[in-house]
């Protein structure tokens, strides 16, 4: 003979309906006003930019037309530019998320005297540089310049996303270690089969701020491969783009060879989206380690 057995509902008291509303109605308004703005950027980008001088145009373009991505698409060296940023951004991530970590590893370790000393001297890093001109010209003296690997070497390390991981990695329990040295495993085994599988969270996530970096940035390109269009990368070729939709002096070359229907705002919100895709598409697969990094990992000692 089946039992049934009766389940009694908590009756959910009014100060608990009143929080449930209000919650979903403030994260409701969060969620339009984070969206508004990438739909509106959106719907300019297919809009006739002639047409979006007149305004009124919110979440629906409303002369649809492809010319602001074909104007940016038929750019000179964009293929170029497009294979150059792809690559620098995989080799940056993956290289200097591994540097940075293995420097993150040894500075965690208890048993390295100098660890607060070289702690100290990265976080320095963070507020003293150089400046400009003394960065370029050694750059220059190493024969960085007019090369892909001034993208790559230069940010190998970074202190904050190094005092990240290691303030993760110093929250793990010491016993690992300590059962792995047992074992006879070195420091080495211990980073790649104990450390590395436990700190997937914090890598996610500072693997996605290099990626950011790396893919956004342009003013390296103009700093130190202006010269070279082999080397040439995707923000910059768009950076300059935009600059001479802008300029008054070639404005109207480009708006009669674009059939007067792309506009600096056009062009614009069209690069925009072509930039930021990628990263959209990546954040998904990284959101479930990115808020368990960042929160872990960003407790200082």
């Amino acid at each position: 003979m089946k039992k049934f057995v009766r389940t009694r509902k908590k009756k959910s008291s009014v100060g608990d309906k009143v929080f449930t509303i209000v919650n979903t109605m403030i994260l409701t308004i969060f969620v339009i006003i984070t969206l508004y703005p990438i739909l509106n950027t959106l719907a300019i980008s297919f809009n006739d930019g002639t047409d979006a001088l007149r305004g009124g145009i919110y979440l629906w373009p409303r002369v649809f037309t492809w010319k602001n991505y074909q104007t940016i698409i038929h750019k000179q060296n964009l293929l170029t530019a497009t294979e150059i940023s792809i690559l620098r951004t995989v080799i940056a991530t993956v290289t200097q998320l591994f540097v940075t970590a293995l420097l993150a590893y040894v500075l965690s370790r208890k048993n390295f005297i100098f660890r607060k000393q070289i702690s100290l001297l990265y976080v320095l890093t963070m507020y003293v540089n150089g400046g400009l001109i003394p960065t370029f010209l050694l750059y220059k003296g190493l024969g960085l310049t007019n090369s892909f690997w001034v993208y790559i070497i230069p940010g190998m390390v970074s202190a904050f996303n190094m005092l990240v991981i290691r303030t993760y990695m110093t929250g793990l329990p010491d016993s690992l270690q300590e059962s792995a040295e047992i074992d006879g495993a070195g420091h080495f085994t211990i980073f790649l089969r104990i450390i590395v599988p436990l700190c997937k969270p914090v890598f996610a996530t500072i693997a996605l701020f290099i990626a950011v970096y790396q893919w956004n940035s342009w003013f390296d390109t103009m700093l130190y491969n202006r010269m070279r269009g082999e080397y040439t990368t995707l923000q910059y070729e768009l950076m300059k783009l935009l600059s001479a939709v802008t300029n008054n002096s070639s404005n109207a070359e480009t708006m009669k060879n674009a059939g007067n229907q792309v506009t600096p705002a056009s062009i614009r919100a069209a690069a925009t989206i072509i930039t930021s895709l990628p990263i959209v598409c990546l954040y998904p697969f990284l959101q479930r380690y990115f808020v368990t990094g960042l929160t872990i990992g960003g407790v200082k000692e």
